[in-house]
């Protein structure tokens, strides 16, 4: 789990929200509903969550270049990938 975005970047303001990154290793619901089993409302701004599967990641590069080298460049790892990811 990490956040990119403003937070990561030390740039947040009025109107920012949390953008929050998980790896799992593996999940049964769909891309779009995985965020859902969270319950972010205690975290005081709006959550963007985004939760990958291991395999997804490793196919965010392929698929989506310059979002994955973003999200390596700026995300702020509160649990580290393992060095194999």
């Amino acid at each position: 789990m990490g956040y990119f975005g403003s937070y990561a970047r030390g740039d947040a303001g009025f109107g920012s929200d949390l953008d929050l990154v998980f790896i799992v290793t593996e999940s049964d619901l769909p891309f779009e509903r995985r965020a859902s089993v969270w319950d972010f409302f205690s975290i005081p701004v709006p959550v963007e969550a985004s939760v990958y599967t291991l395999a997804e990641w490793q196919d965010l590069l392929k698929k989506q270049p310059r979002f994955y080298q973003t999200l390596v460049r700026e995300t702020v790892w509160l649990k580290e990938l393992p060095a194999t990811i």
